[in-house]
């Protein structure tokens, strides 16, 4: 992140000028700035979807040293960056900061509506230019009450909904056989109530489809005990459980589910099983898990910023940095690529009308697939691409396959599903 300048460092280098000019030696004209805005949840318990957060600034900021060119002007870029903490309350708090304090041109959120929302809100509210993704966009859109007949003004979402994660999940277990009862484990937060919404979630999905579903009822963050869910379960004979959950409590409601002695065969959780360092915390337990797949180094897609492919962004990461790639890279990446491709397409980045319409007009081609906000469902969302993955632990490591692909066949399966225990 750029380094900001404090009035002291202010007052030296005013005074070096001046002497500079002084002594006959010319000025030089600085750059003008654009500032951007950037909110993820870098702590609490929803800070692994940040983890990739330092390597994508780092990668933005070096390719944009010597600034950006628009409208035959050169900007220097700073990108000015805020921890959500993982809570709303928090998130809306920085990006008042960011809006009302450092006066940014464009704010950018992330990883789940805990953050996007009330971000994205704030930004509608004082008419500032904002870009958000990885959250589902019917929790995004309707969770902000939106309208689809009018939709916003000034903010712009991608990422795919939950007609999607639901079409996934019943392609992956349409594979195997099961009694096709689906017990559901959602939270009352943003996400788990609208998954578990009668008319816009999951139950129409799932009864469309030829599923049971068993839904003991929301359920608080971080709780410590699932006995009441797991017994409505096993009661009820689920032999599929989905939902999406922070980390904490998957690994809080499995070990419980093994203490209790109930064995589904398939288990399809959001949020908790997309990450590589849950699944190794399971050990063996971690074997044969499912999740939706948003981004992976086998899909298709190239960045337009760069031209890394999805395989050589996930390479260069781990190489950088040690660790495995995880989705949310992908999603980072594409976040700043569309920024800057809608700033260097505004006439006029001291406008924010002028930048939001350039953002309006988006439609680019992002290292998480084409991203268009004229092609909906609703005003200022574009969908993403989304498919099914399942964990399998290689000489001690987590890996995902790609397992189902029917909405999108151009992202070649790479294995069959497969059973817990088999």
């Amino acid at each position: 992140m750029t380094t900001k300048i404090t009035r002291r460092d202010f007052g030296r280098g005013a005074a070096a000028i001046a002497g500079a000019t002084a002594l006959g030696t010319p000025a030089l004209a600085a750059n003008k700035k654009i500032k951007i805005g950037f909110v993820s949840p870098q702590t609490g318990p929803l800070a692994v979807f940040a983890e990739s957060d330092a390597f994508v600034l780092n990668q933005f900021q070096t390719a944009l040293a010597g600034g950006l060119e628009i409208a035959d002007e050169t900007y220097d870029i700073e990108f000015i960056v805020k921890d959500s903490q993982s809570s709303s309350n928090r998130a809306s708090t920085v990006a008042q900061e960011l809006i009302l304090d450092e006066e940014v041109n464009l704010i950018l959120a992330t990883s789940t509506p805990d953050t996007t929302n009330p971000v994205a809100d704030q930004a509608e509210l004082n008419e500032v230019p904002c870009i958000t993704n990885d959250t589902p966009w019917q929790p995004h859109f309707f969770g902000r009450q939106g309208d689809p007949s009018k939709g916003f003004d000034w903010t712009f979402h991608f990422f795919w909904g939950l007609e999607d994660i639901a079409s996934a999940n019943i392609g992956t277990w349409d594979q195997v056989e099961t009694n096709k009862v689906v017990g559901a484990l959602w939270p009352n937060d943003p996400d788990g109530n609208a998954f578990g919404d009668p008319e816009r979630g999951y139950p129409p999905l799932l009864e469309a489809r030829g599923y049971t579903l068993v839904d003991p009822g929301r359920y608080q963050v971080l709780s410590d005990d699932f006995s009441a869910q797991i017994s409505a379960f096993k009661a009820a004979g689920v032999e599929i459980v989905t939902g999406v959950v922070p980390p904490p409590d998957f690994t809080t409601f499995w070990l419980q589910a093994a203490q209790q002695d109930f064995h589904p065969k398939v288990v399809t959780f959001g949020k908790a099983l997309e990450f590589p360092q849950v699944i190794a915390s399971l050990g063996d337990r971690g074997e044969a898990l499912t999740t939706e797949l948003w981004w992976s180094p086998n899909h298709p897609f190239s960045s337009g910023f760069n031209g890394q492919t999805s395989a050589e962004l996930a390479a260069a990461y781990e190489e950088a940095t040690g660790n495995v790639w995880t989705m949310p890279l992908g999603f980072k990446h594409s976040l700043f690529e569309i920024a800057i491709d809608a700033l260097r397409r505004t006439g006029d980045p001291s406008d924010p009308a002028s930048i939001r319409d350039a953002i309006a007009a988006t439609d680019y081609a992002s290292i998480v697939g084409p991203i268009n906000f004229q092609t909906g469902p609703v005003p200022n969302i574009s969908k993403t691409p989304l498919v099914g993955g399942q964990w399998r632990i290689v000489d001690g490591k987590p890996v995902i396959d790609i397992v189902e692909n029917g909405d999108h066949p151009n992202i070649a399966k790479t294995a069959d599903v497969r059973l817990i225990g088999n």
